[in-house]
This record gives structure tokens, C-alpha cells and sequence, in this order.
């Protein structure tokens, strides 16, 4: 990078702006060029005094100039070679400072990061395309897309132009490939070697710089691009907000103005796949939009996981490893008539959602779907027996347990319902997280008009207690939802 000091202002409150992004973008290939040197008469005081401040300001961050240049761009002074104007400077040009940065290295030594930026469809191929970001994946790979942790084996890597298409691609290569067996991937999914996964969270720390005309600040959404990745997000928390051009703290700041940086919290709506800047800089670098502006950026510095975390872990592991039936879900489906998919009757105590779930249940059955009512006491009773603490069931055991037994029934292709009041909100997302790609269904029975987030039908207690007529309403949704297919519909 070459960083620019008007020699005749000296350095201001920009310079060290500028100089800050260095920091944060991770650029350690600088040398400041020190222009106008005409308008102060080619004084070298003046170049050796910003040489001797922003040198230490530099050091101050862990930077190290290669280089000061004394120019004149204006008259062309010391930019395609040295002039004898400045007789007194012995280094290189602005050009051949250039020529000397030494080239990057390619990052092929890291691990293979493939963010997905479309996947094109010719003849019978499905070809996955993008960027090789690091690392480098060959012919026979087997590679895991995140954040669904489908796998697929390479059968071909598929480049443009070239006479024999390529059995290996490497880091900064455009290139598409092709998997031996179909599976459905999208713009945003990033393929990594299973060996070597990335980090899948929603809550990360970073580091941030704002430009925006509005402050950044908590209770506002904007738009977080990472790699192909566009979610929304929300700030969490103000760790440290800093004033770039002094690098002061800002004590007690919850907001973060105009040229300014801030370490804060992030909490996207959906999990993002993501690696630490000092780890893998091309998927740790992102850029915030505030409605249609790109108003930040930023890297990824630190990440602790929570126990959603935890959990998305222990299921990535689980399905790795998971023994595959010959019979695929679609299949059961086409032979049941229906989709597996987990129904959550959930309200307070005393609503009837515990008649209603086996009203819902009968009907199902005598429609001939493979409906099972699956109570959470019943699996307390049983695989969870051996669960007393308080501090077992704090860290969420119960809930792992009982979502391991409902993922069974749906990878046997039944629909399972149930009613336990032993979960919480959040203990529904992680449900949802423990039986995908299988469909959850909430049904909120109150007479609030509080809804959950993730409510697809609301009963009032009048209308649940009227279990046939509240089991039709149900019944006709899973319909309109392709969920009931009907015994003789194609998938």
C-alpha cells in the first residue's frame, strides 16, 4: 500500500485514519509517500519531521514503512524515477519502490475455502462456481458445505478457456467443479475439506471502521457481506470504541461515529460462516451496508462459541459420521405421502395442548400418515433417566436428547408431535438446528398477541380446546404447505 501525506499540511487527522485501516486491513507492504514538497521548496526538515512522527505513530500499531518518498506528482518529481531536485534524498522512486514490494504469496498453504457464487446447470452437470479464497482442492476431494454440512466428493474441476480442463485448482483461481452425486447448494455456502472446517456462528468480535453518515449503533439492522454472504446483523455489544486519528478510547461511547473504529459484538439472523483474519484474512474480512450504503468494514478478530455453537458441532460430527440408509427421505415421503416433519404445539400449562396433539395425532393416523406423538416426559423417563442435576439440564442435555430421539423418527419419515413444556424459545432454535434439513412446524396456543418468531400458526386457547376443528386448521396448513402430499404425489 502506498499511504499519502501532503507535505505542506503535514500530518492530520486523516493520515492517521488511513494509516489505522492499514491495521485493520492486515497490509504490511507500506511505504508513505510524502507529496507537494514543491510548495515547502524541497525543505528536508519538513519531510525528516513527518518521516520522524508518523514513523512512531506507525510503530505505535506494529507497522513499519519500507520507505518515505519525498515527490512532487504534480511535476512528476521522484514518482517514474529520482529527480535532481531532491538531491539530498537517496531512496527509490514512488515506481521503483513499487517494483520492490516483494510479490504475495499465494495463500495455497491454508485451508481450502471455496465461497459459492453460483451454481450453473449444462446438460446433466451441476457446475458449482466461485473463487478459490485458500488452499486448494483436487479431483476426488470429498468437501463440506457450510453452514449445512451437505457433503459431496469432486468429479471434476471445470475451468474457462483452457484446452485441457484441470485436475487440481489453487488459491486465487476462478474455477467451477462438479460432485459425483447431486446435492442442492446456493450462493453463500462455503466448501471447505472435511479435514479442515471453518467456524459457523451467528456472535463473533471485531474489529471495525465506520464511515457512514449515520452512527453504527445498537437497536438497527444492517447488512453484513462476507465473502458471497449477505445477512442481516445487529451490534451487540460496544467492547472499545477508539478515535482513529488519536487512538484514545472513548470512554463510555455506545456508538460509533463518522472515521472512527470501535471493537464490538456481532449477532447476525442467520449463521454465517466465517475465520478469524489471523487465520484465513480472505473469509475474516467483511463490509458493513447501512439500507443501500457500504458504510464499514471490518475482520473477525475473536470468536468464543455459546452453547447454540457447541451444539451446531456436536450435530457437524454427527452427521459426518452418520450411517446413511439406502432409502433416501424423499423416497419414505413419495411411499408415506408426506414429508418428515416436527410439530411443536407450545403455549402455557393448561391450554389443551396436550389433547389437541393427540387429536392431531389420530387424525393423522387414520389418514394413513405416520404420525407419532413424542412427549418429552416419556423421553425423560427413558434416555434421560440417568439426568438429576440442575447443572445437566442447564447445559442442555435434556434438550440434546430429546432432539437426537425426534431426529430418528423423522429419518424413519414420520411426523412427530409434540407438546413439552420443558423447553423455551431458545431451546426451539436448537431444536430446529438438531433436525435439519427436516421441516419444524411451531403452533402457539395463547390469547396474547405476543407471537414467537417462529410461530406458523396461532390458536387461541377457545379455538384449541375445539381439538377437531383446531386439528383441521393444522391438517389444512400441512397441505397448503406440501408438507401432506398425498399418497400418490411425485416428489
Amino acid at each position: 500500500a502506498l499511504l499519502l501525506i501532503d507535505a505542506y499540511e503535514g500530518i492530520q487527522e486523516q493520515s492517521r485514519r488511513h494509516g489505522y485501516i492499514l491495521k485493520l486491513l492486515g497490509l504490511t507492504q507500506v511505504a508513505v509517500v510524502v507529496n507537494k514538497m514543491d510548495l515547502v521548496g524541497y525543505d528536508p526538515e519538513v519531510y525528516y519531521k513527518i518521516k520522524s512522527d508518523y514513523t512512531k505513530f506507525l510503530s505505535s500499531m506494529g507497522i513499519e514503512a519500507k520507505e518515505f518518498i519525498p515527490v512532487s506528482a504534480k511535476l512528476g518529481i521522484n514518482i517514474a524515477k529520482t529527480s535532481e531536485e531532491i538531491p539530498w534524498y537517496k531512496g527509490p522512486s514512488v515506481l521503483s519502490m513499487l517494483d520492490q514490494f516483494p510479490e504475495k504469496q499465494l495463500p495455497t498453504h491454508l485451508p481450502f475455502r471455496f465461497p459459492v457464487q453460483d451454481v450453473y446447470k449444462f446438460d446433466e452437470r451441476r457446475i458449482i462456481s466461485g473463487r478459490v479464497e485458500s488452499g486448494k482442492v483436487k479431483v476426488g476431494d470429498q468437501v463440506v458445505f457450510s453452514p449445512s454440512n451437505k457433503v459431496g466428493v469432486v468429479n471434476s474441476i471445470e475451468a474457462w478457456s483452457v484446452e485441457n480442463q484441470p485436475v487440481e485448482a489453487r488459491a486465487s483461481e476462478s474455477i467451477g467443479f462438479t460432485l459425483e452425486e447431486q446435492i442442492f447448494v446456493e450462493r453463500g455456502d462455503v466448501a471447505a475439506l472435511k479435514s479442515e472446517l471453518p467456524i459457523v456462528s451467528t456472535t463473533f468480535d471485531v474489529n471495525v471502521f465506520w464511515m457512514g453518515k449515520r452512527h453504527l449503533e445498537k437497536g438497527r439492522t444492517y447488512t453484513l457481506k462476507l465473502t458471497t454472504q449477505e445477512v442481516l446483523c445487529e451490534i451487540v455489544a460496544f467492547k472499545r470504541v477508539v478515535d482513529a486519528s488519536t487512538l484514545e478510547t472513548l470512554e463510555g461511547q455506545n456508538f460509533l461515529a463518522k472515521n472512527d473504529v470501535a471493537e464490538v459484538t456481532l449477532r447476525t439472523v442467520t449463521p454465517v460462516v466465517f475465520d478469524l483474519f489471523g487465520s484465513i484474512p480472505t473469509t475474516g474480512r467483511f463490509v458493513l451496508v447501512d439500507e443501500y450504503d457500504v458504510c464499514g468494514g471490518g475482520i473477525i478478530t475473536t470468536y468464543t462459541p455459546n452453547k447454540t455453537d457447541r451444539l451446531r458441532d456436536e450435530v457437524r460430527h454427527r452427521d459426518f459420521h452418520w450411517l446413511k440408509s439406502d432409502i433416501k427421505l424423499e423416497e419414505r415421503a413419495y411411499r408415506n405421502g408426506h414429508q418428515s416433519t416436527l410439530i411443536l404445539i407450545v403455549g402455557p400449562s393448561g391450554v389443551g395442548k396436550a389433547k389437541l396433539a393427540k387429536h392431531l395425532e389420530r387424525k393423522l393416523f387414520e389418514l394413513n400418515y405416520q404420525s407419532y406423538l413424542l412427549d418429552g416426559r416419556n423421553v425423560a423417563l427413558g434416555v434421560s433417566a440417568d439426568i438429576e442435576s440442575g447443572q445437566k439440564k442447564q447445559e442442555g442435555e435434556v434438550l440434546r436428547r430429546f432432539g437426537e430421539v425426534a431426529k430418528l423418527f423423522l429419518d424413519a419419515g414420520h411426523v412427530v408431535i409434540s407438546t413439552s413444556n420443558v423447553f423455551n424459545q431458545e431451546d426451539h432454535t436448537d431444536l430446529r438446528l438438531l433436525v435439519e434439513p427436516c421441516q419444524v412446524v411451531e403452533i402457539f396456543v395463547t390469547d396474547t398477541e405476543e407471537l414467537t418468531e417462529n410461530c406458523d400458526i396461532k390458536l387461541s386457547i377457545e379455538e384449541a380446546e375445539k381439538e377437531s376443528e383446531a386439528a383441521n386448521t393444522i391438517y389444512n396448513y400441512l397441505k397448503n404447505k406440501k408438507i401432506l402430499t398425498g399418497h400418490n404425489y411425485s416428489i
